[in-house]
């Protein structure tokens, strides 16, 4: 009976020996996907979570107005040899870059790549959004709602076409059907010799990093305006409170030393049309002339 008991007792530990063996293998198997081996969703995305295709947009939002652009729709991702980094170089090179200095109010990028496109093959436009205020003022006084476009970019794939473009089409009328809305608006662009795009998404860069700059100086400055104004009124608050103090003692009151505080100098256009000439004498001049005449004569 001992012996039985014996025998039952190792064949319920080897069991129980078996089915913890067997738990543990299905938490290894529960446990790989979340180590990244189980199903390949998450392949395509980066640390931060976010995908290939959105870093890219993300990239397009930092350096240009997602508004004022239109490119390719298609983005073809290749891997990177030698053989196309030298296509890619000779492409980039044989672009052409014509600059529009007035884009008819109410037109999209889309319908200025559309109209470029009856000309040459187009790689990107790029369009210039007005001034913030003047936006707000006109949507607020006007009925027109729609955004404006201030000045453009477009990049043609050959830049001999683009030279011969920007040649015809300057100082010319848009045209089109009759009664459509830009009908009887006039081209304004020149092709701009040995610009590529790259060296426009720099300038855009660059003209946002120094709207920056200007933006953190001004706001540092309205900062130690705003506590020298602070320290002042604290100053002013104590020396009231002992003039109070002095009044009651029949003590002649303190007078606070405030400091000033310091304000930006605000920039001072020069207006050459204010500046007058130099009065000239009539009297010297005639003597003078007369000196000279009588030299000669």
């Amino acid at each position: 009976m001992a012996k039985l008991t014996s025998t039952q007792k190792s064949t319920g530990d080897s069991s129980s020996r078996k089915l913890r063996h067997d738990h543990s293998d299905d938490n290894e198997h529960d446990e790989d996907p979340e180590d990244g081996h189980g199903s390949g969703d998450n392949g395509d995305t980066g640390d931060d979570g976010i995908s290939s295709n959105e870093a890219d947009d993300d990239d397009l939002d930092d350096v240009m107005d997602r508004e004022g652009f239109a490119g390719p729709s298609e983005r073809v991702v290749k891997p990177l040899t030698a053989e196309g980094v030298a296509a890619f170089n000779a492409e980039i090179a044989r672009t052409g870059v014509i600059y529009i200095s007035r884009i008819p109010p109410g037109m999209r990028p889309e319908k200025v790549r559309h109209l470029m496109s009856q000309h040459g093959e187009v790689g990107r436009v790029y369009l210039q959004k007005e001034d913030p205020k003047v936006s707000y003022l006109r949507r607020k006084y006007t009925t027109d709602k729609k955004p404006h476009f201030v000045e453009g970019w477009v990049e043609f794939k050959d830049k001999k076409v683009a030279r011969t473009v920007a040649t015809m089409l300057n100082a010319q009328p848009i045209g089109g059907k009759k009664g459509t809305r830009w009908r009887d608006d006039v081209w304004t662009m020149t092709y701009l010799p040995k610009f590529k795009w790259n060296m426009l998404t720099e300038q855009i860069a660059h003209e946002a990093a120094a709207r920056a700059a200007k933006l953190r100086v001004e706001i540092a400055q309205s900062r130690s305006e705003q506590n020298e104004y602070l320290k002042n009124v604290e100053l002013a608050r104590i020396v009231n409170k002992r003039n109070e103090k002095r009044k009651e003692k029949g003590l002649e009151p303190l007078q606070p030393k405030l400091k000033k505080v310091k304000q930006a100098p605000e920039p001072q256009e020069e207006d050459h049309r204010l500046k007058k000439r130099p009065k000239v004498d009539n009297d010297e001049r005639d003597a003078q002339l007369q000196n000279v005449l009588g030299c000669i004569f």
